[in-house]
């Protein structure tokens, strides 16, 4: 099965950010394009905005003239249904309400032949539920776009329940043949991206709601060093609140309120007082003229250790022991067994979290970093109770490698570590219940939402058993279940086990 040919007619209904988006995707791949939406005047209004951004195009040498003019040319603003007769593909980007999408496509059928396409761009719907009452429901599929729809070169492409393979394939070849990545995927909650980005908000929300961090320090050690381009707080400003907790809620429902997708409480109070981020002015940060950027919680100044000895294997933070020399600090290597750790002049040890919290009064935990030379900020965590000095000297530590450093409340995995675990479980969950292969479910965390890896490239990077051994450990202090390892994480690791011959 094979991309549409370009003759064909594709149309849109729907004219609001998304449906403008993709109607210029598909119009710039050469499809002559009708546009319709169900208020009167609405798809003339698309028409004229697309229009305005094809000239943009040309302004940046990304389209010449004529290719506008031809774009152009092609592009049709209906005002009823039956305009759209004769159409081989019908993307809808209307309301997120089931009922709405049914009647819409319900009366569609009435109109395109049997052989037409018709997809979904839904982010939070069950495709299966809205193809559901079709005739030819075998037609029907899933074709999830990202905002902004010209530029994101991911796309979605879910088969329902009823979704014939073949209708899916063309799917996928025509959205590649549009110069997008499509990535194939079963109808689940929150399909890929969505269902696998939930810790990411989730889990910076609870260490927030501890009480470990602020926003802004929690956003800077995700960016600093996690490797994330933004952090949750912020990104959650820029997609909406009340967007990002719709779909929280959705997958949440949807997943018959599994614990692992639980809302945030504190993020429901933000959307209920109308604080719903960059669109309103306010939301966890504040953007009116004036106002002052909050800025992330830093340590001062602390004096370097003279030496360092490490023991053990430090396993994913091994390069900090190439950067402790080179800041002309001392190491001396101690033979050791297990989980490696640092050990300052006093007697006081570092150690990458694991899970645990750092309950001892001689011992601070740091945190994950994507890359520890390039990380530019370290989280460190230590217990009420830690002994007076022993953090200056981890803080001096880092400082000396030129990391800022946050210091945090004791959350068992910290920021990055328990986010990045967390990311890691659902992406091996979601494959081993058949959502999308691994190969696709590191392509659209990347695409979707720019992971600086996939989850599966990370789980390589950080050890097989990394991420169930830390969240197993999490959820022994921290019970409730959504940091429980799920049984996929858990036979991945028990296999990683068997290979090494641990018992």
């Amino acid at each position: 099965m094979t991309a549409l040919d370009l003759s064909s007619p594709v149309a849109v209904v729907g004219t609001g950010t998304m449906g403008q988006g993709i109607a210029q995707v598909a119009l710039v791949a050469g499809h002559p394009v009708r546009l319709y939406d169900a208020a009167a005047g609405r798809a003339g209004e698309a028409a004229d905005a697309i229009g305005a951004r094809l000239d943009r195009l040309v302004e940046k040498d990304r389209l010449t003239g004529a290719e506008r003019d031809a774009a152009r040319a092609r592009l049709t603003a209906t005002e009823t249904l039956d305009a759209l007769a004769g159409c081989a593909l019908v993307v809808e980007a209307v309301v997120e309400r089931l009922d709405v999408k049914q009647e819409l496509f319900r009366a569609l059928e009435d109109v395109v032949g049997d052989d037409c396409l018709l997809a979904t761009n839904t982010s939070s719907l069950s495709v299966t539920a809205v193809g559901g009452a079709l005739r030819v429901p075998g037609r029907f599929v899933g074709l999830h776009f990202f905002n902004p729809a010209p530029l994101l070169p991911l796309v979605e492409v879910v088969s329902g329940f009823a979704t014939d393979p073949a209708a899916a394939t063309r799917a996928y070849e025509t959205a590649r043949a549009w110069g997008k990545t499509p990535v194939t995927c079963a109808d689940t909650p929150g399909f890929v991206v969505n269902r696998v980005a939930r810790p990411f908000y989730a889990e910076a929300l609870a260490v927030h709601e501890l009480r470990a961090a602020d926003p802004a320090t929690i956003d800077a050690v995700l960016r600093e060093s996690g490797g994330f381009r933004m952090g949750a707080f912020e990104l959650t400003d820029l997609i909406g609140q009340d967007v990002n907790e719709s779909v929280t809620h959705s997958v949440w429902q949807a997943f018959f309120q599994d614990v692992r997708f639980t809302p945030s409480l504190a993020q429901r109070r933000l959307v209920e007082s109308g604080r719903l981020g960059r669109k309103s002015g306010q939301g966890w940060y504040d953007y009116r003229d004036g106002a002052v950027r909050p800025v992330p919680r830093t340590a001062g100044p602390a004096e370097a250790p003279a030496y360092v000895v490490v023991e053990g294997d430090l396993g994913p933070a091994a390069e900090l022991v190439a950067l402790i020399r080179e800041a002309g600090i001392e190491v001396r290597p101690e033979d050791g067994y297990g989980a490696g750790r640092l050990v300052l002049p006093d007697g006081g040890t570092l150690c990458l979290t694991d899970g645990e919290l750092p309950v001892s009064q001689n011992l601070v935990q740091f945190d994950l970093a994507l890359d520890y030379r390039a990380a530019t900020r370290i989280a460190l965590s230590a217990s009420a109770s830690v002994r007076p000095g022993l953090l200056s000297g981890a803080t001096g530590l880092f400082h000396a490698l030129g990391k800022k450093v946050s210091v945090i409340g004791d959350v068992p995995g910290m920021i990055v570590a328990r986010t990045v675990a967390r990311i890691i479980d659902l992406a091996f969950d979601a494959v081993a219940r058949g959502v999308a292969t691994q190969e696709d479910v590191d392509t659209a965390m990347r695409l979707g939402v720019n992971y600086p890896l996939g989850p599966f490239e990370w789980s390589r990077r950080l050890g097989d058993t990394w991420a169930y051994d830390l969240l197993t450990n999490a959820h022994e202090w921290e019970p409730s279940g959504r940091c429980a390892p799920s049984l996929a994480l858990r036979r991945h690791a028990d296999a990683a086990d068997a290979r090494e011959g641990t018992p």
